[in-house]
């Protein structure tokens, strides 16, 4: 009975034997068998032939095992540059998802944040010397590392070779005061990062920045576009007074009229207007500058009335004028001055942004904007920049301008807080070409 099992199970290993190769197979026939008789023990070589079978399957089941494992780590090194190609779009894609619509960007903090700036001012010919406060003397550099924060969403990354090649062939215009020309000399730094030939970066007509001119435009010639400031401090139409009116008044706002400039504004891809720091009493009735409606003067009409009054113009000329299909419309709102005096005569710029905005992110001419805004039959977007502005009693030019003997406690260093709306301009995009994916280019 022994003997019988023993054969089969021989039998078996033979056969396995012959399946796993020939040579072992002549071996163990001739000279391990011939081994196994000479001890005239059947069972002895049974019990080799055992011995061998379970060799030979720990032989195969292993080889086996490392080819799988081999043509595992190949294929993974075969598809590990795709794989991780994959995975940095797919990190890309979701820092420029658009953000949640239930968020407000504009209501969140200040943190810090060591990445920034996101420029150097002294590397950018486009940041006026008036601006650039670390190149004016200013020490201390903490100002430059803050981050604006929403608080229930993430501001996507500032990412500079998209917004680039989105620009390809466009116009962005800007239209307001000296505050807006800030906010135009911050983009043109900004996306000058990502430009490799510097040189092909340049004012069209070779000006150089300064407070005098109306019109600034800078094109990129590897992207073929233009970043363009017009100077319309009241964005209508200034005019003399008519001889036989009052003496006092020597110069009106004409709030029915569109600035003279305007018809070059319309034909743009992105317009970003500003308006309010130069609707004061002192810039205006005292240097004897009265509204006008049609042909009347309109002597006791409050300036916040004019205002609306001039917001409701500029609107209509939207509605009309602008293909919003197109163009994408922006409103900035008033944004906060840290003068210590009310004669605006002190400045004192702080170390570190305020813990509160004591009161500087409310303003009557923000709430026109808004209300101006939101009635409009065309979509327009209100970059309300007040509440985070209102902080950054840091970031003021101070006494670190090319005037120093002149505080300025109105204007922002450059980097500094207007790189933040631009953040949210260029965020505002990049969630609307998510939204429309035809206007990518």
């Amino acid at each position: 009975m022994v003997v019988g099992e023993a054969e089969r199970s021989g039998g078996f290993v033979v056969e396995m034997i012959e399946m796993v190769s020939g040579f072992n197979r002549s071996v163990s026939s001739s000279h391990f068998g011939r081994r196994g008789l000479s001890f005239s023990g059947s069972r002895v070589g049974s019990h080799y032939k055992a011995w061998m079978s379970r060799y030979f399957q720990v032989l195969v089941l292993s080889c086996s095992l490392i080819s799988f494992v081999l043509a595992i780590a190949c294929g993974y090194l075969y598809a590990y540059p795709s794989l991780n190609l994959i995975i940095q779009d797919a990190e890309s894609l979701e820092m420029a998802e658009p953000v949640d619509e239930k968020c407000d960007l504009f209501d969140g903090h200040w943190v810090p944040d060591s990445s920034y700036p996101l420029y150097n001012a002294s590397e950018c010919p486009f940041a006026e010397m008036g601006f650039n406060c670390l190149a004016n003397g200013r020490k201390d550099h903490d100002y430059l590392k803050w981050r604006w924060k929403p608080k229930n969403c993430e501001l996507p990354k500032f990412d500079v070779l998209r917004i680039l090649k989105w620009l390809r062939g466009k116009r962005v215009v800007f239209v307001g005061d000296s505050m807006s020309r800030t906010q135009w000399e911050s983009m043109i730094c900004m996306l000058m990062t990502g430009v490799e030939d510097k040189r092909g970066v340049y004012e069209i007509n070779g000006n150089k920045i300064t407070k005098q001119i109306r019109f600034l435009s800078v094109y990129f010639t590897s992207y073929n576009f233009t970043v363009e400031f017009f100077r319309s401090v009241f964005l209508v139409q200034q005019g003399w007074a008519s001889r036989h009116g009052p003496k006092r008044v020597k110069s009106t706002l004409k709030l029915d009229k569109l600035d003279d400039s305007s018809k070059e504004w319309s034909d743009s891809d992105i317009l970003i207007f500003n308006s309010g720091h130069w609707w004061s009493p002192g810039k205006l009735f005292d240097a004897g500058c009265y509204f006008q409606v049609g042909g009347a003067l309109k002597l006791g009409m409050p300036i916040t009335t004019a205002f609306r009054t001039a917001l409701n113009t500029w609107a209509s000329w939207v509605e009309t004028r602008v293909n919003t299909n197109r163009t994408r419309v922006f409103f900035r709102s008033f944004e906060p001055s840290h003068w210590s005096d009310q004669g605006r005569r002190f400045c004192k710029v702080t170390r570190h942004p305020l813990s509160t905005t004591k009161g500087k992110d409310k303003s009557p001419f923000s709430n026109v904007i808004s209300n101006v805004v939101k009635n409009m039959k065309v979509p327009a977007t209100v970059l309300q920049v007040s509440y985070m502005a209102a902080f950054r009693s840091d970031a003021h030019v101070g006494t670190w301008s090319d005037m120093p003997s002149v505080p300025d406690c109105s204007h922002w260093c450059l980097p500094g807080v207007p790189d933040v709306w631009n953040e949210i301009v260029f965020s505002d995009i990049l969630a609307n070409d998510r939204l429309h994916p035809q206007s990518i280019t």
